[in-house]
């Protein structure tokens, strides 16, 4: 009888992308694998409670360390699998001289044209977090800017459909992300440096399932490594099996 294991990802397609090369190493090692998925604050509530064994992935340090910093002693970190980073980012076709930098949303072509919507993904999300802080930091509300957080689809649909008409917008987006895969999007320069920076999205176990997963297939696991162009690869094609 195979044994079972409980590995959870945050509810998001390219965290199930990644999970599912994790789940194929479990499989290889002759394990039961059932998969959990909740919103950012619930997943690390899932470890919290000992409902999960594997967490693929808490990005740290910036965008989960205050959902990962509680229950610290509970867990090891087993290893890097990407090194994700969050942007805002607008569609190649806006023009690079006039729209450079977060900064550039202010001036007179960007206020003609931009879309004043900014619309992300769900509110525990780092890129929401940070979003909603650069709102006020950069002084865009004063300009008709806000902030609406959403559902994957608010956010990435409302994109393609733009990119469709070559209007303008931006999206609070990350690496790595199937949309990269698709399109070409370039990310604004942000001085005061509010989106966090590089992160590592590392593959967390608990500890008290360490035995239960034994030495040989936590070795496997700590030399994973998928990098960010392979995940938003796995990620559109994730998306194009499930169109």
């Amino acid at each position: 009888m195979a044994k079972s294991l409980t590995v959870g990802h945050i509810d998001l397609s390219f965290h199930k992308a990644s999970c599912l090369e994790v789940e194929k190493v479990l499989k290889r090692h002759g394990f039961e694998v059932q998969r959990r998925a909740a919103p950012h604050e619930d997943m690390f509530e899932l470890l919290k409670n000992d409902e999960i064994d594997l967490l693929v992935s808490a990005w740290l340090p910036a965008s989960h360390d205050l959902y990962l910093r509680p229950i610290a002693d509970k867990v090891s970190k087993l290893t890097v699998l990407y090194e994700p980073y969050c942007i805002w980012g607008v569609p190649d076709y806006v023009s690079e001289l006039e729209v450079r930098s977060v900064d550039d949303l202010k001036k007179p072509a960007s206020l003609d044209r931009m879309d004043k919507l900014i619309q992300g993904i769900n509110p525990g999300a780092g890129i929401s977090r940070f979003s909603e802080k650069m709102i006020d930091s950069y002084g865009l509300r004063q300009f008709g800017y806000r902030f609406n957080a959403g559902s994957e689809a608010d956010c990435f649909d409302r994109f393609e459909q733009f990119y469709a008409a070559q209007r303008w917008l931006v999206i609070p987006l990350w690496h790595p992300q199937y949309l990269h895969n698709r399109y070409k999007i370039r990310a604004l320069e942000e001085p005061q440096g509010l989106l966090g920076g590089s992160d590592q999205a590392t593959l967390v176990v608990r500890n008290a399932a360490k035995d239960k997963i034994g030495h040989s297939a936590l070795k496997a696991l700590s030399a994973m490594y998928l990098g960010n162009a392979k995940v938003s690869a796995l990620d559109d094609q994730l998306q194009r099996a499930h169109a």
